[in-house]
């Protein structure tokens, strides 16, 4: 059963009076259903009784009842992949702040939240050496056959291409061309193309340009109405002899019912996924080797990815409660 466990704050030293009156009786909730890591847990708890907070833990709940009540009385949530509802912020009279560990915030409902005046924050660039290190680990896992016998082949010298180059776009970038990739990106919100070629990367002006010449598509868009099933036939069918699509993004940014058309019509294609789709029991058994999905998510799976969101999370709530600090707001 999962439990709430309150941590109290032992006060080490005096704090200025403004300090002090603005956190008295405020109350942090880490709500995971997938819990952080021993250590993070550790680190968070340290930076929020350090600042003055009294912090809950609700770890490993199994129904939506004991989020709504661990809620009750919180004024800031940290959570993971939980979701953040309207029920969940109407069972929430005190909340003032929520942050996703983590970059993605599809989890939360951002309109609900700013109806509020909830503020909503992620924690870019926290994860995204981990899901960059996954990304080329995926593309060497198709090329040598999902390491079973048989011949594969090698990523030196087939083209990357990037399809939106942000914190983990440019990770995945500056790696694969370190391993002697030619590397291809687009991303229509960075204009300007010295932003890629300082990393060895050549800019591409669309993204029917960036499929079209991609050994290996590495997908990093977020799932917005505008980007929701856009990846599809089309885009898939213009890919080279022998692609591959990576995708440590959203599964809801792909049209399923193209992909499989595409895989269906070209037997050399292939996907690799970090995000189960729908339709995954259908595709390996229709596609064997050229289709693969994780158990589950494993992009920020790490102990430093880990570690590194739950204590980023942390010191923004402090931040925003003690300096008013919105940077990473993402509800504006």
């Amino acid at each position: 059963m999962p439990t709430i466990v309150p941590y109290t704050y032992e006060k080490k030293e005096e704090k200025p009076l403004f300090f002090t009156s603005l956190v008295k009786g405020m109350k942090i909730l880490v709500a995971t259903e997938k819990p952080f890591a021993k250590k993070a847990v550790g680190g968070i708890r340290e930076i929020l009784t350090e600042a003055g907070y009294e912090v809950a833990l609700l770890e490993k709940y199994t129904d939506r009842p004991q989020l709504l009540d661990a809620v009750s009385d919180a004024d800031a949530v940290i959570i993971r992949s939980d979701k953040i509802t309207a029920e969940v912020m109407a069972a929430a009279p005190n909340l003032k702040i929520v942050v996703r560990a983590g970059a993605g915030y599809d989890n939360v409902d951002i309109a609900e939240a700013k109806r509020r005046g909830i503020v909503v924050m992620n924690t870019p660039g926290q994860n995204s050496n981990a899901v960059a290190e996954l990304a080329l680990c995926m593309m060497i896992y198709m090329s040598r056959n999902q390491f079973t016998p048989g011949t594969g082949s090698e990523i030196q010298g087939k083209t990357l291409a990037i399809h939106a180059y942000g914190n983990v776009g440019r990770l995945v970038g500056r790696k694969g061309h370190a391993m002697g990739m030619k590397v291809i990106a687009y991303d229509p919100f960075i204009s300007d193309a010295q932003v890629f070629a300082a990393d060895g990367v050549e800019k591409v002006d669309s993204v029917e340009e960036l499929y079209s010449r991609a050994d290996f598509l590495s997908l990093h868009i977020p799932a917005t109405p505008q980007t929701v099933k856009s990846i599809g036939y089309d885009l898939l069918k213009s890919m080279p002899k022998g692609a591959t699509l990576v995708n440590t993004a959203r599964k809801e940014v792909i049209d399923e019912e193209g992909l499989v058309r595409a895989l269906t019509e070209r037997e050399d294609l292939k996907y690799i996924t970090d995000i189960a789709p729908d339709a995954a029991a259908e595709l390996s058994e229709k596609f064997g080797k050229r289709f693969f999905a994780t158990p589950k998510k494993m992009g920020a799976e790490t102990a430093e990815a880990n570690i590194n969101a739950g204590l980023a999370a942390a010191r923004q709530i402090v931040d925003y409660f003690v300096n008013g600090n919105t940077k990473f707001q993402v509800n504006k």
